[in-house]
């Protein structure tokens, strides 16, 4: 019987010191948090093909909303959950670095684009973007579509370039101000409205239109895609993501979809 309640006690120790031993080992490498960013509309088709990359050869992956940069910047002001913002502008970007919203030391220029004009493919003509072009004309009875030209960044490139030209009193009142440019795009695209303004990137992704013009370099600022990580951002993974998109494996994810790699 002593020997018996000495077996006992010797296994109770035993499955004890198990017990504590796993305890004080690291938990089961659970899925690793996934890295949400917050980008700007016209990027969807090169971040979502750049991130599907990253994941086949890491099994990292990275959660993305996109929307109007205005609007991503807004929702970071408010405190949605966010790790990386990559905007359309520099206007926003600084936006959130004037509130100590973004680390600073993070933040680069990743990529560079164009405005175009674009008209539903099958109604397409060249049009000669210049000084006084006649595009309230080209409008008829239609509307222009564009991004807000307030507050989306392809909008605010569009409006300032139709001011530099000449032309934008002709047509602010038949603007069509859509909440991102993906919206304006697709405008066109559905026969909505005859014309549209939107980034040579967001042309290319849609194969119902086609690009009628190139707005000149100078009618407006370069147009520039800064990319930080946020300041209450704690993803260990947040550093390793931007080193990627800096890589020449993610340079061909963009380039491939019209944007200008900025170094």
């Amino acid at each position: 019987m002593q020997k018996r309640h000495r077996w006992m006690k010797l296994a109770t120790a035993a499955i004890a010191a198990l017990w504590l031993g796993a305890a004080a080992l690291p938990a089961p490498a659970a899925a690793a948090e996934k890295l949400n960013v917050f980008a700007a509309a016209s990027l969807k088709n090169a971040l979502d093909a750049a991130n599907a990359a990253r994941a086949r050869e890491s099994g990292k992956e990275a959660v993305v909303s996109y929307a109007a940069s205005g609007a991503l910047a807004k929702q970071i002001e408010n405190a949605a959950p966010a790790d990386i913002f990559i905007s359309a502008d520099l206007d926003w970007m600084d936006y959130l670095a004037k509130k100590n919203l973004i680390k600073a030391a993070t933040r680069f220029n990743l990529v560079g684009n164009r405005i175009v004009l674009v008209a539903e493919k099958d109604e397409a003509k060249p049009v000669e973007i210049k000084q006084g072009f006649d595009l309230a004309g080209l409008l008829g009875d239609g509307k222009l579509a564009m991004g807000e030209p307030k507050s989306v960044p392809a909008g605010k490139y569009g409006m300032a370039a139709l001011e530099k030209l000449g032309v934008w009193k002709s047509v602010e009142t038949r603007v069509a101000g859509a909440e991102s440019v993906r919206a304006a795009l697709a405008l066109v695209s559905r026969g909505e409205a005859p014309y549209g303004i939107v980034y040579q990137t967001d042309a290319a992704a849609d194969k119902r239109v086609a690009v009628v013009g190139t707005f000149p370099p100078d009618s407006h600022s370069p147009i520039i895609y800064p990319i930080a990580i946020l300041a209450e951002s704690k993803n260990p993974d947040a550093s390793a993501y931007l080193d990627f998109l800096k890589s020449d494996k993610a340079a061909a994810f963009f380039t491939a979809q019209g944007f200008t790699i900025l170094k």
